[in-house]
């Protein structure tokens, strides 16, 4: 089976307790259909588990440019406590990433679209990502979505109640040491750590 190499750290987005029993990552495409069509599952599943459940978020833009777009314009609100709702709201609007409708999503979030446009330019940004893409490739993450659980790639069905069972049997077995925390992550604004 393959097993998560890169720890949880300062540099991934995540949302939920840095103690939970269960840490789950998730390498995904903010252009990818089955990206967006996961995203209520995990979602209820961290509402009904509570501080049980953490998720962090990894980027894996595998299709056409604009997913590689999509999760610079993640990054850029990132750097600036809007990750998720970046993150949420590219999900919901697929079918428009082109650097306009990125610069429009930003200001749509409060934030500057011109900066948003010159940093995408800087190449600072697509670092980020290939950061994630390259953390992928070593863990064995080459599709989306792909889910490690505790550390372990979960490679069976994308239902909520089957990645629940996955998530129970992790949280009654010992932790692997390469998904321990090592620092604050970049966290949802008010979850008790930094973005």
């Amino acid at each position: 089976m393959a097993t998560l190499r890169e720890a949880v750290d300062r540099k991934d987005w995540v949302r939920g307790d840095e103690r939970a029993e269960v840490t789950l990552v998730e390498y995904g495409d903010l252009a990818d259909r089955n990206t967006a069509a996961l995203e209520p599952v995990l979602r209820r599943l961290q509402e009904t588990m509570g501080d049980r459940l953490r998720i962090a978020y990894r980027h894996l833009p595998l299709g056409p440019r604009e997913g590689l777009a999509a999760a610079q314009a993640a990054e850029f609100a990132g750097k600036r406590g809007k990750f998720w709702q970046m993150h949420d709201l590219l999900l919901g609007r697929q079918g428009a990433l082109g650097e306009d409708d990125l610069v429009r999503y930003a200001q749509e979030l409060g934030l500057d679209g011109a900066a948003l446009r010159r940093e995408m330019q800087s190449g600072e940004l697509e670092r980020a990502v290939r950061e994630d893409m390259a953390s992928a490739v070593r863990s064995g993450a080459l599709g989306v979505p792909t889910l490690f659980i505790n550390g372990d790639r979960y490679d069976g069905p994308r239902t909520e109640h089957d990645i629940k069972e996955a998530i129970e049997r992790a949280a009654r077995q010992p932790w692997g040491a390469e998904v321990e925390t090592t620092g604050p992550q970049r966290a949802m604004p008010g979850a008790g750590r930094k973005e």
